[in-house]
């Protein structure tokens, strides 16, 4: 095995940071930062709930792009340090440490590498995820719900809070659909290149003779409409309809008609809510989701094309961009990137991201037209 040639690598690496920090622009990033510690530290912030968490979260972030690249930074000079102890003293246990920290770095630059690729119109926005059952019966629906767990961990993993809106639970078991937030920036950016139909094959635990069953489900994401957005919906267009909540099983779980769903007339676009306790709250949580899919219908309108469409996903047999195998053999293999691993119950467990990181890169180099 060749020796690592330690100088040429932590140049690469020092010329991918230089490229990253070109792009982020620390110094736009303590103005930024500046300006929001101002803004937060007014003693009338949270006479606004929602804009004081937008602040908050905005500071936190900026913040966080700050430390990260002046963490690297230092990480490289320490890195150069730990090679010249290595080398001086032929301390092979050291050198050892030096490879280990070398590969560590490559990984953390390359991650942060993607961000920077993530300049879209609305990619620094927070997310809206809705997870809708496709082809396959009960197995379907199970599935469903096991991507919406994979999704909650991903989140739960990096800290990123989120916020359930609406679960329409299936007869037997899992769910019809759900619908969730992801409150942090740039999480549409992350999340939009989950987009599209998943496939499961396994030995359907719902099947009594221990057939393999093949399910789909469809994964639709959209980006959080904001005050500035202008999408006004007259209330003409609006169909209101209220309805009681129900849990796991069609059981009650209220004793008011509390749950809305919305109907956008003109589109066609339906939006139900039911995770709040008041039929206000769920009205809102409806319409914010709904101003937030026309928004993407908007943007899809302005470029002249259907397919990102969040809407146009089947949930079927032709149409899969990523696969998830648990039998005969173990896989999950991304059919757009070819990005696989070979461990699906980490991958169902929130370990995504380098199956987010090859779809940006793949995005960026013109996939789908991106």
């Amino acid at each position: 095995m060749a020796a690592t040639d330690f100088p040429s690598e932590i140049a690469a690496l020092r010329s991918t940071l230089g490229t990253i920090s070109a792009v982020s622009d620390p110094e736009a990033l303590r103005a930024r930062i500046a300006d929001l510690s101002e803004k937060a530290s007014a003693p009338d912030l949270w006479d606004d709930a929602d804009a004081a968490q937008k602040v908050t979260s905005a500071l936190s972030h900026a913040q966080s792009e700050l430390d990260r690249i002046a963490e690297l930074e230092q990480r490289l000079e320490d890195l150069e340090t730990l090679v010249e102890m290595a080398q001086e003293e032929d301390d092979a246990d050291t050198l050892a440490d030096a490879e280990a920290e070398l590969t560590s770095l490559r990984k953390d630059l390359g991650a942060l590498e993607v961000r920077t690729l993530l300049n879209g119109e609305y990619d620094s926005r927070e997310a809206v995820v809705t997870i809708r059952a496709g082809a396959g019966g009960v197995d379907a629906a199970d599935f469903a719900e096991m991507l919406l767990r994979m999704y909650l961990r991903w989140a739960e993993r990096h800290g990123y809070p989120t916020s359930v809106l609406d679960t329409s639970y299936a007869e037997e078991a899992g769910l019809k659909s759900a619908t969730f937030e992801v409150k942090v920036p740039y999480a549409f950016g992350n999340l939009s290149v989950e987009a599209g139909t998943h496939r499961l094959v396994r030995i359907s635990p719902f099947d009594n003779q221990g057939r393999r069953q093949t399910s789909f489900a469809a994964v639709e994401v959209v980006p959080l409409i904001e005050q500035t957005d202008h999408i006004d919906i007259p209330e003409n267009e609006l169909k209101v309809d209220v309805f009681r909540s129900s849990g796991p099983g069609g059981q009650s779980v209220n004793t008011t008609d509390s749950a809305v769903r919305l109907t956008h007339l003109p589109t066609g676009t339906v939006v139900s809510m039911q995770n709040e306790k008041s039929q206000i709250q769920n009205r809102a949580a409806a319409l914010r989701v709904l101003q937030s899919r026309l928004l993407l219908l908007r943007q899809a309108e302005e470029k002249a094309t259907q397919k990102e469409l969040a809407g146009d996903i089947k949930a079927s047999w032709g149409d899969q961009m990523r696969s998830y195998v648990l039998q005969p053999y173990q896989m999950v293999k991304d059919l757009r990137t070819e990005h696989e691993v070979g461990n699906p119950a980490a991958v169902f467990d929130g370990d995504i991201d380098d199956f987010i990181e090859a779809g940006i890169r793949w995005r960026r180099r013109g996939g789908a037209d991106a």
